[in-house]
């Protein structure tokens, strides 16, 4: 039996790998703060290991013995500038890199599509972004771009050296139960009763259920060609704007009103909003503003065929299923 050690395991993404894992037969540890408010994971049959990314002492007691380490723990939206970034998710990353070499185990590292840059990704159109795509500059308050840019460079660099053996996958926007950034923020939005629909809502979103990225990962984890390379998981199956936010209402038990939004509109809104944005919060969410209005009227740009071909992936969960299950689980647990 192999044993693996997940970070970031009471998060989305940590949750749907132990899930995988322990579907598979393995013995799962998980890493984390403080055991006392994680017990569903004990119960849950999961080994629990107290400790930090941020400590190298505790963090290389949790990986000893484990045959791989799936890395998921990221700060996504903390408050503060560069340094609320840059400290778990590069230092952290570092540090594991050194705790999964010292225990000779593979690593598995969660970067994200953002290593791309925001505007730049739609310029080629959908399904055009390969892991080949060359990395444009980075704006100056990309500060979650540069973290995960920063973090992933550091585990294929470790790879190339001969360090440990790693790869890393780049999801897109990721849903499903558990999700505490993009769910919530929808079913809040959609609990008003009305959903903005721009261009009719016929474009593709970029996301993906988080049980397809652990597939994903479980599958690289087991490939050895994957080693020193970075995958895209981030088209597992076509969803437009308007069927997402319809199976959204149905998980959520609403009836929703469509209100189509002109381009222009929503360019003059999101400009707005960024210039709010950089006085009541000092610009934290700017860049998130900037790429929405893409997000919500183009086509999902990334392309996953490598992951495909290389990695056998074969998502799991379609849309009408995870989207339903993924609001309903918010409602009952919030």
């Amino acid at each position: 039996m192999k044993t693996a050690l997940v970070t970031g395991a009471t998060g989305q993404v940590g949750h749907h790998v132990i899930q995988r894992l322990q579907r598979d037969g393995w013995e799962v540890r998980a890493l984390v703060r403080d055991a006392a408010r994680a017990g569903a994971l004990s119960r849950a049959g999961v080994t629990l290991a107290t400790g930090d990314v941020l400590e190298p002492t505790g963090l290389g007691r949790a990986a000893r013995g484990c045959d791989v380490v799936f890395h998921t723990a990221a700060a996504i939206t903390p408050r503060g500038g560069w340094e609320a970034y840059s400290r778990p998710n590069v230092e952290g990353t570092r540090n594991m890199i050194a705790a999964a070499a010292a225990a000779h185990a593979r690593l598995v590292h969660v970067s994200s599509v953002a290593v791309y840059g925001a505007a730049e990704r739609y310029e080629a159109g959908a399904g055009s972004v390969t892991e080949d795509t060359p990395l444009a500059p980075l704006g100056d308050d990309a500060w979650y771009a540069r973290s995960k840019r920063e973090s992933e460079a550091l585990v294929l660099d470790a790879h190339r050296a001969g360090e440990l053996w790693a790869t890393a996958v780049r999801p897109d926007v990721i849903y499903g139960t558990h999700d505490r950034q993009f769910v919530p923020r929808i079913a809040r939005l959609m609990r008003r009763g009305v959903v903005p629909l721009v261009r009719g809502g016929r474009s593709t979103m970029a996301v993906v259920h988080a049980a397809n990225v652990a597939d994903g990962m479980v599958r690289a984890a087991g490939c050895d060609a994957a080693g020193g390379r970075a995958y895209n998981l981030a088209n597992d199956f076509d969803v437009s704007v308007a069927r997402f936010f319809d199976l959204a209402a149905e998980g959520l038990g609403i009836r929703v009103r469509r209100l189509p939004v002109p381009y222009a509109v929503a360019r003059a809104g999101i400009a707005i909003a960024g210039l709010v944005s950089s006085v009541t919060s000092g610009g934290r969410y700017r860049a998130a503003l900037a790429a929405s209005l893409d997000f919500i009227s183009r086509d999902n740009p990334f392309n996953s065929d490598r992951a495909r071909r290389e990695l056998g992936w074969d998502p799991p969960v379609r849309p009408d299923e995870g989207v339903v299950e993924a609001f309903r689980w918010w409602v009952q647990h919030h």
